[in-house]
Parts: C-alpha cells; sequence; structure tokens
C-alpha cells in the first residue's frame, strides 16, 4: 500500500514571505530629458520650459517614472523639480535615477510600510526566486526588518534554503 505524500513545509510553523507578491502594479518609464537639452548638453531655460510645457504629460498616467539625462550635461536641480510637477498629476511616482533605482525606492517604501508581525517568533524563508523584479536592496531591507522579530531568517526555497540568521 503506498503512503500518502505529506508537505512537511506546509505543516512546519515555516513562514514564507514573497516579495514579488507586493510587486507595485504600472508601467515603469525612463524619462531620458537629453533631446530637450541644446545638442544633448546646455539646458536653456525658456526652450526646455517650452518642452515641458507642450509635452502631452497624460501619456505616464499611472506611471512609475525615472527621470535622467543620458549625456553627461550638468541640469539643474530644478528642470527635473519642474518636470515632476507635472508629472505629479499622472505617475503614481516619480524620481531621478534609473529604472532600477526607481524599483529599489518603491520597494523601500514598501517595506517600510510592511506590516510583519505575523512573523513574530517564527522561522522565515525570503523567497528567492521570483518573475518580477525585485531589487537586491530590497531583501536587505527585509531582512534587516525581520531579524528583531524572527526565530530565524534563510533565504531562498524551502528545499534548499540558506540559514542567514538564528536568534540565541
Amino acid at each position: 500500500m503506498a503512503e500518502d505524500i505529506i508537505n512537511r513545509v506546509a505543516s512546519s510553523k515555516l513562514r514564507v514571505i514573497d516579495l514579488e507578491d507586493y510587486y507595485p502594479k504600472g508601467k515603469r518609464v525612463l524619462f531620458d530629458i537629453k533631446d530637450w537639452l541644446l545638442e544633448g548638453f546646455v539646458l536653456r531655460e525658456k526652450e526646455f520650459r517650452a518642452y515641458v510645457a507642450a509635452q502631452d504629460w497624460s501619456q505616464y498616467q499611472d506611471c512609475f517614472v525615472a527621470l535622467h539625462c543620458s549625456t553627461d550635461a550638468i541640469v539643474p536641480d530644478w528642470a527635473y523639480m519642474l518636470i515632476a510637477i507635472e508629472l505629479e498629476t499622472y505617475s503614481q511616482q516619480t524620481i531621478i535615477g534609473t529604472l532600477d533605482e526607481l524599483e529599489s525606492l518603491l520597494y523601500a517604501h514598501i517595506i517600510s510600510n510592511l506590516d510583519v508581525s505575523e512573523y513574530e517568533g517564527f522561522p522565515v524563508i525570503i523567497k528567492g526566486c521570483s518573475n518580477k523584479p525585485v531589487p537586491s536592496n530590497a531583501l536587505v531591507l527585509l531582512s534587516q526588518k525581520l531579524k528583531p522579530i524572527a526565530r530565524s531568517i534563510m533565504f531562498g526555497e524551502a528545499c534548499s534554503a540558506v540559514p542567514l540568521y538564528k536568534k540565541r
């Protein structure tokens, strides 16, 4: 007679947290301002303001926007601020930086507001594999947030987790 297969992970006290579950929905956009600069390097205020005024900002509705300049131009802070003010009505979040920095900032905000009380006193696995871009910085922030309350912290999958911390 065949024995029933028992899922020991499901019946254990082990808790798994997958940051992919918290991935914010919305298109990510890298907005390069170089085309609004004279020869890609010189910001002329009057022309720059004209570009900002003529732009259809509604196309960024519910997007996450990373503002940057792909040339070595020296861009004054007010230029990014001017664009961010226009995007505020439409975008979910606007930053100055890369798409990777955008993801890192989004997850930093998510983790800072994450209620981890359900993990208190339990062994926790922070899931490693994901189909969505979970930044490494988010894993670090989450492990730091869990350390004071978790009995132990591991990384990976239940079948091959790497131990990181164990409360003594």
